[in-house]
């Protein structure tokens, strides 16, 4: 079994590669996408059709309801899963997504994590209630850490003292015990490389797509389900149809902020893959196409 990553901006066509190269070689695959792991996020996730798919077996979507949590650890879980059905059933592995810290993630492993007890959970909260007096403990008794963070990130205190609490050593000392795990030790990751003009091109056309097959109504009917308080309800697509829905935004500012902000997020992957991901073969995708078969073969 080989197993391959297939990067790329999103729009830029890396699933319909992926859905295309797994038919050719025999392959699943396996989605890193952040949102499309979410059942009835069909058309704000651009996630593939029945019919797109084409037979090809995908893993992690249409995993979750929005209002469940997850994190890197799931898309471990998912790819150990992925990785054991391949191996049954003797195919190769894709992996395909636009939320590439998550590859990152299984390549440099992730530390054991913490969970706080009930009293560990209530004594950390009287603790943040005075976040100063809590970094000033932290800078005397984890220097080290502490210059990593700032005076009010209450977010990584509160995680520092749950460490502590738990197990009795800082936070250093126990990162330095409990190192990262990889589970990936070796892939070959391939980039699609597109203009950025055409990039532009397609998320406008993608964003004219989705709204076309009802986004706005997908986006009121997981408003109506699960409120606006699940942390996916903050994604683009759904953030600004729900401003329309209230009546901030008209059909044509809808599509630019859409399309906007999908450009953003673009770019905002590239830069990641290209400072994460430095041996990462990328090719326009004709070119990656055939690398990719190349390989493969």
């Amino acid at each position: 079994m080989k197993e391959i990553a297939i990067l790329g901006a999103t729009a830029s066509g890396k699933s319909a590669l992926a859905i295309e190269i797994a038919q050719k070689v025999n392959a699943n695959i396996l989605s890193l996408d952040s949102l499309a792991i979410y059942k009835e996020t069909d058309i704000v996730s651009a996630k593939p059709t029945k019919e797109e798919m084409n037979g090809v077996k995908h893993f992690g979507i249409d995993v979750l309801q929005i209002d469940q949590y997850f994190s890197a650890a799931t898309f471990f879980d998912l790819y150990k899963m992925a990785k054991e059905q391949s191996q049954k059933e003797k195919k190769h592995l894709i992996i395909v997504g636009g939320t590439s810290f998550y590859l990152k993630s299984m390549i440099d492993g992730l530390s054991p994590k913490i969970t706080p007890t009930q009293a560990t959970s209530q004594e950390v909260a009287k603790i943040l209630q005075n976040l100063l007096e809590a970094y000033t403990f932290i800078q005397k008794n984890d220097p080290t850490y502490a210059k990593k963070i700032a005076s009010n990130d209450r977010y990584r205190i509160q995680k520092w003292y749950e460490i502590y609490l738990q197990t009795d050593m800082n936070a250093t000392l126990f990162f330095a015990k409990n190192q990262k795990e990889s589970i990936i030790k070796d892939i070959p990751i391939f980039d699609i490389k597109i203009e950025r003009e055409e990039l532009k091109k397609r998320i406008q056309k993608r964003t004219t797509q989705m709204i076309h097959e009802g986004l706005i109504q997908e986006v009121f009917s997981l408003e109506k389900k699960y409120t606006r308080l699940p942390n996916p309800m903050k994604a683009i697509g759904i953030q600004e149809s729900l401003a329309y829905l209230d009546g901030k935004l008209t059909l044509d500012t809808l599509h630019e902020q859409i399309a906007t902000h999908t450009a953003q997020l673009a770019k905002r992957q590239e830069t990641f893959n290209t400072s994460q991901f430095s041996k990462r073969i990328k090719l326009l995708k004709k070119d990656l196409e055939k690398r990719i078969s190349k390989y493969f073969n």
